[in-house]
C-alpha cells in the first residue's frame, strides 16, 4: 500500500466509521492517521476503535498513526426558561453567575474566570459568532453588554471570548482523564485543545511523559501571538480553522495559515491543516470546487496533513471524502508548478551535522539519478529533518521502534518501514536497498541515498551519507564498512 502522494490524510472516526470494514476501507482509500474525538464517546468506545485500528494495522502490514484529540474546556451559557430568546441589534443583554433561568435580558454564564477577564469594550460571541456582543460594564459576578450582531440565542450555547486570554487551564477534568486514559491506551499523537500559552504544553507534555507526541490546536487568538514560543514546545501543530475562525477576522485566517505552516515547517515538525475542508461532503457524494481548492492550497502550502472531521466521522460518504482528498492531493502534487513551489519555499537556515546531512541528500537525490532517500532514524527526528526539506524523490524511515514508525505517519512523504536493529554501516546501506525495492521505490538497477548515525541505535547522532547501489552484490563486493 505504497502512497503516491506526500502530504498525509487524518480522518475522524465515528457514528459512520465505526466498524472494521469501514475504518479498513478508510485506510485503503487513503486515510494515514485515524483522530479519536474525545469530546464524543465514552472510554470503551474510544478503545474498540484503537483496537480495531490496531487490528486493521497488523493485516495490512504498515504503520497507521492514531490521534486523540482532547475536549479542551467548553465555555456554555445557561438555559432559558423559554428555550431560547431572540437578540435584538443595540439592546442591552447581560451575562451574569445568577442560576435562575435566562430571559430576554440575562442569562447565565457559569464561568466565573470569563469575568475576571472581560474590560470594558471586550467582546463575546455566541453560538460559533452567530451573535456578538460588546461588554459595556463589568465586574467579578456579570457583564452587561450591548447586542451587535442579532440572533437567536438558547440553551447552552457555546460562547467565545476572542480578545482576551483567559485565565483558564487548556485541561480540564476530563481532559485529564481522558489523557491517561489515551495515553495508556498506546495512541500515537495527543491533540491539545484550548492552547493560549506554551505553559500549557508543557503541563500536558509533563502529564503524558513521553508516552505519546504532543501537538497543539491553534484555534484562540493567543495562540497566534504566542505562536513561536507554543512551537518551541509543541512536537506537532493542528491550524484549527474552526473555532480560529469565530474568533479571529474570517479573512485574517488564510494568511495566518500560510504563516503558521511555514513557521511549524521551518521547525522540521508536522503541521495539519483542519475543519471544513471538505463539509459539503457530509451530505454530498461530491464537493464544491471551492472545497477542492481550499484542500489544494493546503498542499501547496506544504502542509503535511490535512484533516476530515465531520465527512468521515458522522458523513453519509466518508470513503468518498477520503478518496476525493486523496486525488486532490495526487493532482496537485503531479502538477509541474508544484516542486517549484515546495523548493521556493524551503527554509535556508542549517545548525547542526544533522541538518547539513539531510540538505545534502536532497540535494544529491535531485542532481544525481536516485530514487529514495533511505534515512535510520530510532526517534524520528532525522526523518521529519529530511521531510523538512520536501526533496523530490521519496523518503523511507527505517527504525527499529514501532512507536517512531507510527508517530512518522503524520510526517510529509515519509513512508515507515520497521526493521531489526543493525550494528554494522554496511548492513544498514542493504537493509536499505532491500526495503527500496520491496516496497516499489527501486529496482536493483538504481541508486539510493542512505543516512545513518554512527554508533547506531542512539537517537540524534546522523552523522553519515552514502550514495549506494540497490544490487547487494555491489554492495557487498568490495564496499567499504
Amino acid at each position: 500500500m505504497r502512497r503516491l502522494r506526500n502530504v498525509k490524510i487524518v480522518a475522524t472516526l465515528g457514528p459512520a466509521s465505526n466498524d472494521y470494514d469501514m475504518i479498513r476501507k478508510l485506510s485503503e482509500a487513503g486515510a494515514d492517521v485515524f483522530r479519536l474525538n474525545m469530546s464524543h464517546g465514552e472510554h470503551s468506545e474510544i478503545a474498540k476503535r484503537h483496537e480495531i485500528i490496531r487490528k486493521i494495522e497488523t493485516d495490512l502490514g504498515r504503520p497507521i498513526a492514531i490521534l486523540a484529540d482532547l475536549q479542551g474546556p467548553k465555555l456554555r451559557v445557561g438555559t432559558f426558561a423559554n428555550g431560547s430568546e431572540e437578540l435584538e441589534l443595540g439592546q442591552s443583554f447581560t451575562f451574569d453567575l445568577d442560576e435562575t433561568e435566562g430571559t430576554k435580558d440575562r442569562v447565565r454564564l457559569p464561568h466565573p474566570e470569563i469575568f475576571d477577564a472581560l474590560e470594558v469594550g471586550s467582546s463575546l460571541l455566541v453560538n460559533d459568532g452567530k451573535i456578538a456582543l460588546r461588554v459595556e460594564e463589568c465586574d467579578k459576578t456579570h457583564a452587561k453588554c450591548t447586542v451587535t450582531v442579532p440572533g437567536t440565542i438558547s440553551n447552552r450555547k457555546g460562547v467565545n471570548v476572542p480578545d482576551v486570554v483567559l485565565p483558564l487551564a487548556a485541561l480540564s477534568e476530563k481532559d485529564r482523564k481522558d489523557l491517561e486514559f489515551v495515553a495508556e491506551l498506546g495512541v500515537d499523537w495527543i491533540a491539545l485543545s484550548f492552547v493560549q500559552r506554551a505553559a500549557d504544553v508543557i503541563e500536558a507534555k509533563e502529564l503524558v511523559k513521553g508516552r505519546a507526541a504532543v501537538l497543539s490546536k491553534i484555534e484562540k487568538p493567543a495562540a497566534v501571538k504566542a505562536f513561536d514560543e507554543i512551537l518551541a514546545v509543541s512536537d506537532g501543530i493542528m491550524i484549527a480553522r474552526g473555532d480560529l475562525g469565530v474568533e479571529c477576522p474570517v479573512h485574517s485566517v488564510p494568511p495566518i495559515q500560510k504563516r503558521l505552516t511555514r513557521k511549524t515547517r521551518a521547525a522540521a515538525k508536522p503541521v495539519i491543516v483542519a475543519t471544513q475542508m471538505l463539509e459539503s461532503m457530509i451530505e454530498s457524494p461530491m464537493p464544491t470546487r471551492a472545497e477542492v481548492s481550499d484542500v489544494a492550497t493546503a498542499v501547496f502550502e506544504g502542509a503535511d496533513a490535512v484533516m476530515l472531521s465531520a465527512e468521515s466521522a458522522a458523513g453519509q460518504y466518508p470513503v468518498e471524502a477520503v478518496t476525493t482528498m486523496n486525488n486532490v492531493a495526487m493532482s496537485v502534487e503531479g502538477d509541474e508548478t508544484y516542486i517549484p513551489v515546495m523548493d521556493a519555499s524551503r527554509a535556508g537556515r542549517k545548525d547542526t551535522v544533522a541538518d547539513a546531512i539531510v540538505a545534502a541528500a536532497r540535494e544529491i537525490a535531485e542532481t544525481a539519478d536516485i530514487k529514495a532517500v533511505v534515512c535510520y532514524s530510532e526517534s524520528g527526528t532525522t526523518a521529519t529533518l529530511i521531510a523538512r526539506e520536501r526533496p523530490h524523490v521519496p523518503i523511507i524511515a527505517m527504525t527499529s521502534r514501532k512507536e517512531t514508525a507510527r508517530r512518522l505517519c503524520l510526517s510529509w512523504g515519509i513512508h515507515c518501514v520497521i526493521t531489526g536493529e543493525v550494528e554494522r554501516f554496511k548492513m544498514a546501506v542493504v537493509n536499505a536497498a532491500r526495503a527500496a525495492r520491496a516496497n516499489g521505490f527501486a529496482t536493483e538497477k538504481d541508486q539510493i541515498v542512505v543516512t545513518a548515525g554512527i554508533p547506531f541505535n542512539q537517537p540524534g547522532s546522523t552523522n553519515i551519507l552514502r550514495v549506494a547501489p540497490c544490487d547487494e552484490r555491489l554492495i557487498f563486493n568490495g564496499d567499504p564498512e
